[in-house]
């Protein structure tokens, strides 16, 4: 009798995470801003650029502790586009062509929010000073303004987080994400959905981190509980077989089958931006497994078992679908790989300092 040998992959290990690669970023970026879309690897000029995805690029490298050039020049170019979007009035523009035309008129979307969001960060945290200090002014400039959406709001909450913590005495963050707070709302009683919302839809880990921010930074202990007590619980959701598994395009509904395609690797970055907060405030080392769950949701510990980014161009793929990846490398998924990269690069300087046993 003939016996079929079936192959089990290792286990991924924290070891196996790469450093991140601004190869595909750059790739995508050009004089004016980034560009959203690739077909595999090649930017797609017709689709042009979105503050969008020029947010999440200043905020990501903003978070770079030790810029090259290359990240302080791509630096100045996201600031530069952002700057261009915001209204006198605070509002901001989302898409600009290929040939620099915008093509709507400033208001208070998800992109003001993210715009924000990227403001705040590089304000709080980029190494070079002239930007901090253009970021910040930008920064006050948005922040006057309210949105009647919660994730918008969230979006904010986050930058205002993030100027709060480097600056305590900032009245104009602290108002902001106490309104982000207040907007996102409080979890509910019933164990079996602990949510604000009756559905789960996109950047559902945002509203978690923000009310945890808020929590910690504004001295509101009942809701830092409320806010731990949401992500514990998404965390739950999310976990399918010992892997993360994020919540999809059309999400998820109480009482309705969970279907889990298509993925986004946005999501599985936000889970590992709020589970890495929850570390930071609270020290609870806990949060490190389910930040770990989302590194290795790109090294394949996923529905699939499939890789989510090219090691030979740096970027990450647009999706898990049904058939696997989808290999085409926009913005959106390869900021998501380079964010959560960074939070594995620190995760593994954490866990060097720890006694043996911790995470694999």
């Amino acid at each position: 009798m003939s016996h079929t040998l079936r192959l089990v992959p290792p286990p991924i290990r924290l070891v196996d995470a790469p450093e991140p690669n601004w190869a595909q970023i750059a790739r995508l970026s050009d004089d004016t801003g980034l560009l959203e879309h690739a077909r595999n690897a090649i930017p797609r000029r017709e689709h042009g650029y979105c503050v969008d995805d020029v947010s999440r690029g200043l905020l990501v490298v903003a978070r770079e502790p030790q810029p090259t050039a290359l990240v302080c020049g791509l630096a100045e170019r996201y600031l530069a586009f952002l700057t261009h979007a915001l209204a006198p009035d605070g509002t901001c523009r989302n898409r600009m062509g290929y040939d620099r035309v915008w093509h709507d008129e400033p208001s208070l979307g998800d992109w003001w929010g993210r715009a924000v969001w990227g403001l705040g960060t590089a304000a709080a945290r980029c190494p070079v000073a002239w930007i901090r200090a253009e970021a910040r002014e930008a920064f006050g400039l948005a922040a006057r303004q309210r949105s009647p959406w919660p994730r918008a709001m969230a979006f904010a909450g986050l930058g205002a987080a993030e100027v709060l913590r480097a600056d305590p005495r900032s009245g104009t963050a602290a108002s902001l994400l106490g309104d982000a707070a207040t907007v996102i709302g409080l979890p509910g009683t019933d164990p079996e959905w602990t949510w604000p919302e009756r559905e789960l839809t996109y950047a559902n880990p945002a509203l978690a981190e923000v009310l945890i921010h808020a929590g910690d930074l504004l001295g509101d202990e009942p809701l830092l509980a409320d806010g731990l007590r949401m992500l514990t619980w998404l965390c739950r959701m999310q976990e399918h077989h010992g892997h993360l598994s994020t919540v999809p395009v059309g999400g998820w509904r109480p009482d309705v089958p969970k279907h889990r395609h298509d993925q986004q690797p946005i999501e599985a970055a936000a889970t590992a931006d709020a589970c890495a907060t929850a570390a930071l405030v609270t020290g609870d080392d806990r949060w490190d497994a389910p930040l770990f769950q989302s590194i290795a949701w790109f090294l394949g510990d996923n529905d699939s078992g499939a890789v989510m980014y090219d090691p030979l161009t740096g970027g990450g793929y647009d999706g898990l679908t049904p058939d696997g990846p989808n290999l085409n490398q926009g913005a959106e998924s390869t900021l998501a790989l380079v964010s959560t990269l960074q939070h594995a690069r620190a995760l593994a300087s954490r866990s060097a300092t720890r006694p043996s046993g911790g995470l694999p």
